[in-house]
């Protein structure tokens, strides 16, 4: 397939044909008027008729574009060019024109059921901001550029959905729901990866709903959850280890007290038990000695 990119139309100020339009009519009236019972005068009068007719097959060159606005023109199967440049314009008045809008497009697409990296059935949803910067890709490279635009976008849904978990309580481990702004960087760049071919932009492209299917819905709240609360405990426990390790250490350093491996782990227990318990710990002085 042939690729056609946009490029830029011969066309001149309308104001100028207009005028010169105005004084060829003009001029051909008058004469007409003036020698019609002039005998002599039938060459001129054709000449004038011809002028007459090749004014009026100029109005079909006159156009109008509006701002955002471009307008797209084929002579005899042929792409000649695209005009966008707001204003009133003339060109070859046998071309054939077919408007094409720059003004930005919201993409808002359905639910869309699908699995996970993990393989859990989810509900995904995204909006895409676009719009058309190359008018003769959006008209010629496929066969209409807003339909183009909302399978290939949900396709591209549906590939980065297949490629991240939900969810990930892994820090080195992007997921859909704890990494929204990476995944809609991710998805901006497969949506316009695969709308080039249409001339199209992609401004924006972010997740709009995010859900686990009703049928697991429940379940997977109750792993998560569950998931949530290991990924707690591990913190915690990773965290008092070290700060265990920090105050075995400093008495040691300081010559506070000194611990056999039996007071140790003693302390250990004690401190770990503390900085672990869900409850509030009470303590228990020992007024005696460490080994009663």
């Amino acid at each position: 397939m042939k690729d056609i990119k946009e490029k830029q139309l011969f066309q001149v100020s309308g104001w100028t044909v207009a005028f010169i339009d105005l004084v060829l009519a003009a001029g051909s009236i008058w004469y007409i008027l003036s020698h019609a019972a002039r005998p002599a005068a039938t060459a001129g009068m054709v000449a004038a008729v011809l002028v007459m007719g090749l004014v009026g097959c100029t109005f079909h060159g006159f156009f109008l574009i509006y701002p955002n606005e471009a307008k797209v023109f084929t002579f005899l199967g042929r792409y000649v060019g695209s005009a966008r440049i707001p204003g009133f314009h003339w060109t070859n008045p046998f071309t054939v024109h077919k408007k094409v809008t720059l003004r930005i497009y919201n993409f808002n697409s359905e639910k869309i059921k699908v699995n996970d990296a993990r393989g859990n059935p989810i509900e995904i949803g995204a909006v895409v901001v676009w719009n058309v910067i190359d008018s003769a890709k959006a008209l010629f490279n496929v066969e209409n550029y807003q339909n183009f635009v909302a399978i290939q976008s949900e396709t591209a849904i549906r590939q980065l959905a297949n490629h991240y978990p939900y969810d990930s309580h892994d820090k080195d481990q992007e997921s859909l729901r704890s990494d929204p702004e990476a995944i809609a960087t991710l998805l901006a760049e497969h949506v316009q990866n695969r709308l080039d071919a249409a001339g199209v932009h992609v401004v924006e492209a972010r997740l709009s709903h995010l859900a686990y299917s009703p049928e697991i819905a429940q379940v997977m709240l109750r792993r998560q959850q569950a998931e949530a609360i290991i990924a707690a405990r591990r913190q915690i426990v990773d965290g008092a280890v070290g700060m265990v390790e920090m105050a075995l250490k400093s008495l040691e350093a300081q010559g506070v007290v000194r611990l056999d491996e039996e007071k140790k782990a003693a302390m250990v227990n004690n401190l770990l038990v503390a900085l672990v318990s869900e409850v509030e710990t009470q303590p228990i002085i020992n007024t005696g000695t460490l080994y009663s």
